[in-house]
């Protein structure tokens, strides 16, 4: 899995790269079949943003957006929309209609 990482307006530490490397590695690994992520870190003012986009093959892309003062928990609420969004998507539709159809 490739991951690219763009930076507007802010430095990014390469303690900050491996952490959220991690956490894309780890959501991708519950996904299963993504072929590559996108994380944006941007500085705006005092609010520190970033972005998070997984690509597989045959689902929609996941997109997540975290705001804080600092990136370290912009980082962690990305990443938990994003684990959200993976876990709701994990089930295909057949498996979620199987769920409803049952009494």
């Amino acid at each position: 899995m490739d991951i690219i990482f763009h930076a507007h307006h802010a430095v990014i530490s390469e303690r900050m790269h491996r952490r959220a490397e991690r956490a894309v590695r780890r959501t991708a690994r519950k996904l299963g079949r993504t072929v590559d992520a996108v994380v944006r870190f941007e500085r705006d003012g005092p609010t520190s943003r970033v972005e998070i986009l997984l690509h597989a093959p045959g689902r929609r892309d996941l997109v997540a957006e975290g705001r804080a003062r600092y990136y370290g928990p912009a980082l962690a609420e990305a990443v938990s929309r994003l684990e959200a969004q993976a876990v709701s998507r994990k089930r295909t539709p057949k498996a979620r209609g199987r769920a409803l159809a049952r009494p």
